[in-house]
C-alpha cells in the first residue's frame, strides 16, 4: 500500500531579505517541507519501521509526529501562549508514539496545520519579546531551538528514509 502524501515545495531563504524572524522562520519552512518530503512516497509499512537498534521507537512517522508536538509546545503555547494541549505530556516522551491509524499522509497533514497554528501564534510578536506563557523565553531563542531541533530531526529523516527505500539527498 503506497501512500497518498505529496511532496511540498522548498525555497532556499533569500540570503539578502527579511528580519530576523523572517529568516529564521523561511529556514523552519524549509526544513518542515523537507521533513514532509522524507515522508511522500513511502508505504505505511516503510513509514513505521524503527531500523536503528538504539533507538526502537525513531520511526519516519514518529520523526514527524514528535516534530508536530515540537512546534505544538515551543511556537503555539510557550511563545504564542495559546491554550493548548500538550501532545508531549508524559514520560517517555509520547509524541513518538503511532496509532493504528497513523500513515504518512496523516502524519504529514497534521503537522501541516500545526505549521499554520505555529504562525498565527508568533503573528505580532518580535524577535526580543519575552514569550507569552512563561515569560522565560525570547521568540528569537524558542524559533532558533525549534529550527535546531527540526535540522536534527531531519537529519535522523534522511538516514531513516535511505534505510526504507534507497532514496538518498534533501
Amino acid at each position: 500500500m503506497s501512500n497518498s502524501s505529496s511532496s511540498v515545495e522548498r525555497a532556499w531563504p533569500d540570503p539578502l531579505s527579511g528580519d530576523e524572524l523572517t529568516v529564521q522562520t523561511r529556514f523552519l519552512d524549509f526544513l518542515r517541507a523537507t521533513a514532509v518530503n522524507k515522508l511522500a512516497g513511502l508505504t505505511r509499512e516503510q513509514a513505521v519501521a524503527a531500523p536503528l537498534p538504539a533507538s526502537p521507537r525513531t520511526s519516519a512517522l514518529g520523526v514527524v509526529k514528535h516534530l508536530t508536538a515540537v512546534e505544538r509546545w515551543w511556537l503555539s503555547i510557550e511563545a504564542g501562549g495559546a491554550e493548548l494541549p500538550s501532545l508531549w505530556d508524559g514520560s517517555p516522551d509520547p509524541s513518538w508514539d503511532l496509532a493504528p491509524e497513523d500513515d504518512p499522509a496523516s502524519v504529514a497533514a497534521a503537522y501541516r496545520v500545526e505549521w499554520a497554528r505555529s504562525a498565527a501564534s508568533l503573528a505580532g510578536l518580535a524577535a526580543g519579546d519575552r514569550t507569552r506563557r512563561a515569560g522565560e523565553f525570547t521568540v528569537r531563542w524558542v524559533l532558533a531551538h525549534v529550527v535546531q531541533e527540526t535540522a536534527r530531526h531531519v537529519g535522523h529523516l534522511d538516514t531513516l528514509r535511505e534505510l526504507a527505500d534507497g532514496e538518498v539527498g534533501e
